[in-house]
């Protein structure tokens, strides 16, 4: 049997992951990545795992190597109408889109699968740990997102965005009670919801729908 016959033709999957569905504020940052057969991402795995300058370094080198890929976000308009696992399936399936029909076939981090995928799919519990595609998506997602919460930080400096990234700390907490809510924030979420239940009022003045 000729050696050919042993090798499997390269089937383009896509590794899809998200990043910020649990912070208080911001998008929700979806990214689906195909990675070729031969790559070279040293220290590649879940971007909770790595250092921020090591996802910005694999960022790059993600988008230099990679067959396709697309980063897109559902935001706090869409946060608020859907609920934020609906939002965090848009933002998937938007990003699976954005690979423009390159994908055959894609592995979802976790045990949903967005609907309307156009293309068979596989939920993989930790895939972002496992699936090096995946890999490469949650790093893409995540410095997305704090790409996000850094240019944030720049107009609102004293919330300390580029700090906690929005997650609810006590800093992020406190400078809530202090300042009010921004427009930018998920209102649906308890603590934004409990301080623009005080007075419906966004921090920049405008009301809160």
């Amino acid at each position: 049997m000729d050696t050919a016959d042993h090798i499997s033709p390269f089937v383009p999957a896509a590794g899809v992951d998200e990043a910020g569905r649990g912070p208080l504020v911001g998008s929700v940052f979806a990214a689906a990545v195909i990675l070729p057969p031969v790559y070279d991402l040293p220290g590649l795995t879940d971007s909770k795992k790595l250092s921020e300058k090591k996802r910005d370094i694999l960022a790059v080198q993600i988008k230099q190597q990679a067959v396709a890929w697309c980063v897109a976000q559902a935001d706090v308009e869409e946060i608020a109408r859907l609920n934020i696992l609906h939002a965090t399936l848009l933002a998937m399936r938007r990003a699976v889109a954005g690979l423009g029909g390159q994908a055959q076939y894609a592995w979802i981090d976790g045990n949903r699968i967005p609907p309307d995928l156009g293309i068979p799919a596989q939920a993989v519990v930790q895939g972002d740990r496992t699936i090096p595609a995946v890999s490469a998506a949650s790093v893409l997602a995540k410095t997305a997102r704090d790409a996000q919460m850094y240019a944030l930080a720049e107009r609102f400096p004293q919330y300390g965005f580029d700090k906690h990234k929005g997650y609810g700390t006590a800093q992020h907490l406190a400078a809530l009670r202090r300042y009010g809510a921004l427009p930018e924030h998920r209102c649906g979420f308890a603590p934004v919801r409990t301080v623009l239940a005080q007075g419906r009022l966004f921090a920049d003045g405008t009301e809160a729908v």
